[in-house]
């Protein structure tokens, strides 16, 4: 007989399945050009093996919290948390199985009340609500390193979980390169697309170079 799939296990090895940055990951610096419609903002970027970021050289303050809120999205992919800390609390069943073999993640105890679906060994959706807002990414392409999987295609839709009405559209290509033992994004473009206002954002990163290990 085939063992019967189990929800924990399944997401659990998804989950331990994603690329993460390990313990001794030093930390990099580059220089990164963010264009938007027709403006170009040119600066640096650093982050340090603590995880902190620094975004300095762009004058503009709105531009220059993009930057970091940006780094601070690709940090929270790549920290590495075990799963007892970021999921040991919660319980999991499962749902539904779509047409592409992506098995529903149903899960009790999360504050963000969040769902997922996992095909294969990869979490290929994530569905949260917080508050007012409700959200759901769909991962189309990942990266396999040998360490583990990197999403570079995805797509995330806002919307209202009362009305169910669309707020927000966004469209996510990524790309990453190995510099040492890791893998590094170089160049994110989103699509994003807000009551049929189109706009396209590149972030793209060069000189990209890991630092020096402290001595101690």
């Amino acid at each position: 007989m085939t063992e019967p799939k189990n929800a924990l296990n399944l997401f659990r090895t998804a989950y331990e399945h994603r690329y993460t940055w390990d313990a001794n990951f030093p930390g990099y610096r580059a220089d990164i050009e963010l264009k938007q419609g027709d403006e170009v903002y040119l600066g640096h970027i650093q982050i340090h093996p603590d995880l902190s970021v620094e975004v300095t050289g762009i004058a503009d303050e709105d531009v220059k919290q993009s930057v970091y809120t940006q780094l601070r999205d690709i940090i929270t992919h790549r920290k590495r948390n075990s799963f007892e800390q970021a999921h040991g609390k919660n319980k999991f069943s499962l749902g539904k199985t779509d047409d592409s073999g992506a098995i529903e993640i149903l899960v009790e105890g999360d504050a963000m009340g969040s769902n997922y679906s996992v095909r294969g060994d990869e979490i290929c959706r994530v569905s949260r609500v917080m508050g007012r807002m409700g959200f759901v990414i769909n991962t189309h392409e990942s990266l396999d390193t040998d360490q583990g999987y990197i999403a570079s295609r995805y797509d995330v839709v806002f919307r209202n979980p009362q009305t169910q009405e669309i707020i927000r559209e966004l469209e996510f290509e990524d790309t990453f390169e190995k510099f040492g033992n890791y893998y590094i994004m170089t160049r994110q473009v989103i699509h994003s697309k807000e009551a049929d206002k189109l706009m396209t954002t590149e972030f793209n990163y060069s000189q990209v170079k890991l630092l020096e290990p402290v001595a101690v």
